[in-house]
């Protein structure tokens, strides 16, 4: 048995058609040879299967990836015209009756197929049936169509929001600059005939330091609205992406998008997510209403949307004596990263190395993964904000661990991008805590897919796990970053060395809950306006109107009318999270039930984090994450825990 280790990381713009097309010209043939077998086996018909997409995914991945963080004309034209290439043979395989008749007849008839691959075949069966294999050859075209447009207008609004975000500019004058950290600022500073001005953006980093820090009310809500407006052109693609949903869905046997969506996910029907959102929404809003009537002793003004992160910011560091900035001399990326990677190896056991390999940009970094001092897999970093990147934060895999057909092993990659204050020449990336607590819920997305010991591709890292559980291990890993003795690995003085001080740790541990009550209530805002929508056939004005609706009860602060959150809500308009928006506190549910029994026993002793790592990271997506939780805990969640860890009681 050989390892096939790491591909090296390139795109050629210039031939990845014509290369997309011959892979998948070849796929084709691939597909018409092994239907021509005649004794077909799970070896002989569904591993060549799974690793004819496993190449194509292999080859297609670093060209979406690149599109995200070094976007340019070029890297949309190429992304633009490969996608409806990719949609059209993915519907079609996804609707071949014949190989959804030989997997299924694999399922019923082979002996002793074990627990892997018996899940490929129940999970290709399900999704055969999700895309509509069984159904005459008139709805096919139809389904193939309206995946096609479906996804052109995903990729078009994602597209809208990052363009409109790269527009805008705003300048400003050095004192509207007061109380903004310089750390923040300084790459925006420009000299004006001689007087030095700032151009202000909508860029993450610039966006956040000015609402929670600049106090010129007049300049946060030019801010605000400039965000809060961005792509009002997504507005007609809404309406087209909703219709052509349900239109497929119907097509499918469903009633609506919802209920298609909850098909392959933990959730048991589209009543008990309601049901679930509403349980959440009854317990928190009334510990808001209390936090809300506290932060409007903080001024005797009117308290706007755009208001509530600069009061926020006042009541903080008067309730709990803390400020933000004070920490981030403490948080040096680099200092961070090292002190995670050390953290995970106290925790299950695997180190991470530094390698020199060409990447995409010079602030990319990559780093080996050993775990029992065997390479086991390759991450890759792109930590900081710029321009031609897309915003916010994510896990992207890439290569899967599996097995080939001819039994040589494949190791998993996978890429870590956020959006972290730039360094420059003169300046380190100084990290608020908030952003450490991103990179260690990316970093447990990454190593869910990377310490995959699994076989099986399809079933491999996160491939195969349900939607609305996909975020546990990176919930269950961000908790971390408020513990003492896991900060004290990388919570040091970028000029002295010196460690985060206990006292500014304990008053960091306290404020974690800050405002928790309104933040559950935004975040269940999101998941019940996601899934009702999803629900019915909702256009136009219909859709701020569900909107509003929900916000009556879950907005204690209205929104300005302006305020077209839909319009920039790419999770599940331009990303995977239609009608699963819900899952981050699904998930969470596990993630807190799993944290506080690791913390009880002792972080760096638990026998509850080997578990962890063998019967979560190590086995994947080859069993529902009900019966791994429930192997790993002995017993069902227990959504208590989940208002426990956000301090609702």
């Amino acid at each position: 048995m050989n390892k096939e280790y790491f591909l090296d990381f390139s795109v050629n713009l210039d031939t990845f058609i014509n290369d997309l097309s011959t892979i998948i010209d070849e796929n084709n043939k691939k597909v018409i040879e092994i239907l021509n077998i005649k004794e077909k086996t799970f070896a002989n018909f569904v591993k060549p299967f799974e690793m004819m997409d496993e190449r194509l995914d292999k080859f297609f991945t670093p060209l979406s990836h690149v599109n995200s963080v070094k976007n340019s004309k070029k890297t949309q034209e190429i992304y633009s015209n490969a996608l409806p290439i990719i949609t059209e043979y993915s519907t079609k395989i996804g609707q071949n009756l014949d190989i959804y008749k030989a997997i299924k007849q694999i399922f019923e008839s082979e002996k002793n197929l074990n627990d892997e691959q018996k899940r490929v075949l129940e999970l290709n069966i399900q999704n055969f049936e999700l895309s509509g294999a069984h159904l005459d050859d008139e709805t096919k075209e139809k389904l193939q169509k309206i995946n096609l447009e479906k996804n052109e207008l995903s990729n078009k609004f994602s597209q809208n929001l990052l363009d409109a975000t790269n527009a805008f500019e705003y300048i400003v004058d050095e004192k509207d600059m007061e109380g903004v950290p310089e750390s923040d600022i300084e790459e925006l500073k420009f000299n004006d005939n001689g007087v030095t001005k700032y151009k202000l953006n909508l860029q993450m980093p610039t966006y956040i330091a000015y609402m929670t820090y600049g106090k010129n009310q007049a300049i946060r809500e030019v801010l605000y609205k400039a965000y809060t407006t961005r792509a009002p052109e997504n507005a007609a693609i809404i309406d087209r992406i909703l219709e052509l949903k349900q239109d497929m869905v119907k097509l499918l046997g469903f009633n609506n998008y919802s209920e298609y969506s909850i098909a392959s996910k933990m959730a048991p029907s589209t009543d008990k997510v309601i049901e679930f959102i509403q349980k959440l929404i009854d317990s928190s809003i009334d510990q808001a209403k209390n936090e809300l009537v506290e932060l409007k002793e903080v001024t005797q003004d009117e308290i706007k949307s755009y208001d509530m992160a600069y009061y926020s910011e006042i009541l903080k560091r008067e309730k709990y004596d803390i400020d933000e900035e004070l920490y981030r001399p403490y948080l040096e990326q680099n200092s961070v990263v090292n002190g995670m990677f050390e953290f995970l190896h106290k925790l299950f056991g695997f180190t991470c190395k530094s390698v020199e390999t060409p990447l995409w940009d010079e602030k990319a970094k990559a780093y080996d993964l050993y775990l029992d001092d065997t390479l086991t897999a390759r991450i890759y970093m792109d930590l900081e904000s710029r321009k031609d990147k897309r915003g916010g934060a994510w896990m992207h895999n890439w290569q899967t661990h599996c097995k080939d057909e001819n039994n040589n092993e494949q190791l998993a990659s996978a890429f870590v991008v956020c959006n972290f204050p730039p360094s420059g020449k003169e300046t380190l990336s100084l990290l608020r805590h908030d952003d450490v607590v991103t990179l260690f819920h990316e970093m447990g997305h990454t190593i869910h897919h990377l310490l995959s010991q699994v076989n099986e591709n399809e079933v491999s890292g996160v491939n195969g796990v349900e939607w609305d559980a996909v975020e546990f291990p990176s919930q269950l890993l961000e908790n971390f970053a408020y513990e003492p003795q896991v900060l004290k690995l990388f919570a040091k003085h970028y000029k002295t060395g010196e460690t985060l001080p206990d006292e500014m740790i304990e008053k960091l541990i306290l404020s974690k809950n800050f405002q928790s009550g309104l933040s559950m209530l935004r975040q269940l805002e999101f998941s019940l306006f996601d899934f009702k929508l999803h629900m019915g056939r909702y256009k136009g004005e219909e859709v701020q109107a569900l909107l509003d609706s929900i916000r009556e009860k879950t907005a204690l602060i209205k929104p300005p009318a302006y305020n077209k959150f839909q319009n920039g809500f790419s999770h599940i308009f331009g990303g995977g999270y239609a009608a699963g928006y819900y899952s981050y506190k699904w998930a969470e549910v596990l993630s807190a039930d799993t944290f506080f029994q690791i913390v009880d026993e002792g972080i760096f002793d638990s026998k509850t984090a080997k578990g962890y790592l063998d019967i979560v990271l190590k086995k994947g997506g080859s069993y529902s994450m009900q019966k791994l939780f429930v192997e790993l805990m002995g017993r069902e969640p227990d959504v208590n825990n989940l208002l426990r860890l956000n301090g609702i009681k």
